[in-house]
């Protein structure tokens, strides 16, 4: 058990989960799972008015608790624990392989996003003028955009013109039968 002075406060726990699981149905055994966690911890973070919504489980512990499915949660849990004022924020102190390899992937990923999130800031930041013609690239890539939205809508309106034409006239009993169906929707019908 290892306590900070700060206001910050870290413990280890062992969980016993199979106690309170074993007198649920089946079907909501992992839930049970999860509700005994947090009164665990509620009990032993000293949590004033046992409040169990200020306690936040990580959602590898979630997933090391759902891993066998609602009816097979494990029997007992290794947790660490970190108190920040009321907030108690708990964790999987032992995580399966798998979920170590998956909690690393998202890592990785999640680092990888904010470095290529940073480069892209350092682009947009210096304004480049390869043409050296005094004005700047990104005006003439927004004049571009534009041109080519504006190019886009000129095309759609013509294809609409050509659908419009192609398409056969409805006879006057077919555009009866429609107005019909179109009232009797209209009327809850």
């Amino acid at each position: 058990m290892a306590e900070t002075k700060t206001d910050k406060l870290e413990r280890e726990y062992v969980i016993p989960l199979r106690a309170r699981w074993k007198i649920v149905p089946t079907y909501k055994r992992a839930n049970k799972a999860i509700k005994t966690i947090k009164e665990f911890l509620v009990k032993h973070m000293k949590i004033r008015d046992r409040d169990l919504d200020k306690i936040k489980v990580d959602k590898y512990l979630n997933e090391a608790i759902w891993a066998r499915g609602i009816k097979h949660p494990p029997s007992k849990i290794k947790v660490k624990a970190i108190k920040e004022g009321d907030i108690v924020r708990v964790e999987a102190a032992d995580l399966h392989e798998t979920l170590k390899f998956k909690k690393l992937r998202e890592e990785k990923v999640k680092t990888k996003g904010e470095t290529t999130k940073k480069k892209k800031e350092k682009v947009e930041e210096l304004p480049t003028d390869k043409d050296k013609d005094g004005v700047e690239d990104k005006k003439e890539e927004k004049e571009d955009k534009a041109a080519t939205i504006e190019a886009g809508h000129a095309i759609e309106k013509e294809e609409a013109q050509k659908a419009k034409h192609e398409t056969k006239a409805k006879s006057p009993k077919e555009q009866k039968n429609m107005k019909s169906t179109y009232n009797k929707m209209s009327q809850g019908h």
